[in-house]
Parts: C-alpha cells; sequence; structure tokens
C-alpha cells in the first residue's frame, strides 16, 4: 500500500469513525432526555496506567468549564462513582457527590458546588463492556430521583445496544494476519501458565526443538519480539 493509499484509509477510517460518534450522541441524547436526566457521560473504566478523567473520556455532554477542570483535580479514577462500581454489576444512583474523591478538601468542595450549580445532582452509572471486553462506564446526571428498577432496565438495554453498535463499526481489525495452528496455541498457553520449552515438550510429547519452532511461527504471525510479547497478544486477541 502507498503511502497516498495509507493516508486515504486512514482519512475514511476518521470519517466513519466522526459519523459513528455522531450517532452515538445521538443516541446518548435520546436515552437520557428519556430517562428524565439532562446530562450523560460514556468513558472508559480507568485503569493503573490511565486514571486521568480525559484519558478515558469517550463523549459526555457536560460544561467544558466542568469537564476541564474535572481533569485537573484529577479525581475520576477514585471518585465515589468509579469506587462503587468497582464492587458490583449492578446500577448504582448516587445522590451524593458521586464524582468526588472521598476525601474532604477544598477541591471537592470546588466540584461539588460546580456540580450542583450545572444540574449534577443526582447520578445513575453503570458499568459494561464490549465485544472485545474492554470496560466502560455510563453516567445519566440530573435532578430527577431514583428510577424504578423497570426504567433502569430500559436504560441498560439502551446503553447495551448503542456501544455495541459503536464498538462494531469503529473496533480496528487486530486479529493476525495469519490464523495461528492448534500446536502454536497449545505452547503460547502453556508459556503463558510459566512452563519452560522443555517442561511443554513433556506435556505435549514433543521434541524442545519442535516446541521451539512452534512458539517461534507464533511470535512471527503476533509480530512479537519474545514468548512474553506473544502471549500478551495471544491474549488480546482472545486466542487463549
Amino acid at each position: 500500500m502507498t503511502r497516498h493509499e495509507r493516508a486515504a484509509r486512514t482519512r475514511a477510517e476518521d470519517n466513519a469513525f466522526a459519523l459513528s460518534t455522531v450517532e452515538l450522541k445521538r443516541r446518548l441524547e435520546d436515552m437520557t432526555k428519556a430517562a428524565g436526566f439532562d446530562y450523560y457521560l460514556l468513558a472508559a473504566f480507568p485503569r493503573a496506567d490511565r486514571t486521568t478523567f480525559l484519558e478515558n473520556h469517550v463523549i459526555s455532554n457536560w460544561p467544558q468549564t466542568l469537564t476541564g477542570l474535572y481533569d485537573e483535580v484529577d479525581l475520576f479514577y477514585c471518585s465515589r462513582l468509579v469506587g462503587a462500581l468497582k464492587r458490583t454489576i449492578m446500577p448504582v444512583f448516587c445522590d451524593a457527590s458521586p464524582f468526588a474523591g472521598s476525601a474532604a478538601n477544598q477541591d471537592n468542595r470546588r466540584l461539588n458546588a460546580l456540580f450542583q450549580m450545572h444540574g449534577l445532582q443526582n447520578t445513575l452509572g453503570f458499568s459494561l463492556h464490549d465485544a472485545d471486553l474492554k470496560q466502560y462506564i455510563f453516567a445519566f446526571s440530573g435532578r430527577r430521583s431514583a428510577l424504578s428498577l423497570e426504567e433502569e432496565r430500559d436504560l441498560v438495554y439502551a446503553a447495551m445496544e448503542a456501544l455495541d453498535r459503536f464498538n462494531s463499526e469503529n473496533c480496528n481489525d487486530e486479529r493476525p494476519a495469519e490464523n495461528l495452528t492448534r500446536r502454536e496455541i497449545e505452547c503460547l498457553r502453556w508459556s503463558a501458565a510459566g512452563k519452560s520449552s522443555d517442561e511443554i515438550a513433556i506435556i505435549l510429547d514433543l521434541s524442545s526443538h519442535t516446541v521451539v519452532g512452534y512458539l517461534k511461527g507464533a511470535m512471527r504471525k503476533l509480530d512479537s519480539v519474545n514468548r512474553m510479547q506473544a502471549v500478551a497478544r495471544a491474549f488480546r486477541y482472545r486466542l487463549l
């Protein structure tokens, strides 16, 4: 593929992503209005290597001043809402500063005042994962009271549909160019379990030389420089 072809393909992918984001925004707006809320937030679930708000932010209709301040104080990963969602897979309704941290400090007081001023008083939040097992947080905020069980079910199902479509339209095909053989996957699986080439040879009744060959083939197909990277990529591609 030439440089111009790659550039054209990138532009096409960017346009597809933008269109899909517009569709996702429309769906979230409809869901928010139907549930009686005013604001929505879709964010990736914070990880140890990615904690700030804007790193995880996917889309929202929060006021820009609120978004900027929230990223600045860096409380998203340790907020009450995120903490609650780490302990349950059920929707969580928060009516007491869901986006603030647990510590009583000046940042929390400033945030609480700003959230209250914009009407983000009560929040229903829940976590969902897409087909690639990436975990996300949906949060709907406003002045309304707690939802009924039926309303919660409708909102969660609508969010599942929106996330599934968004993921299917924007997922990158990161699968290996070549399929791994059954033996290559077996050798990777035992490598992931901490077994050496000699131990894998005994388990699979093969020679050590053959096992090394299978692992080298797997590393080549997974574009990996060593066995550890090959195992990590195989897990990411859900081959193991």
